[in-house]
């Protein structure tokens, strides 16, 4: 299986967090959503995941994998 570059794992899980944080403090605008749907999508494909939640588990996983070795 491909891996995706720390690098990459680590600029989609900082937009992510990024996207989530500027939805919380007003309503979703359209746009908003659609980039936060785009990231999140991207995060799956990345990491050969389908859910969100495993998506981010397996990119943390490997960038503190990484950070350690």
């Amino acid at each position: 299986m491909l891996l995706a570059h720390p690098a990459v794992l680590r600029e989609l899980v900082a937009r992510y967090e990024s996207l989530c944080a500027a939805a919380q403090e007003c309503a979703i605008a359209p746009d908003l959503q659609r980039r936060l749907d785009d990231v999140t999508y991207t995060l799956c494909v990345t990491t050969g995941t389908r859910k969100l939640e495993h998506a981010l588990a397996a990119a943390r996983a490997r960038l503190a994998a990484t950070a350690a070795g």
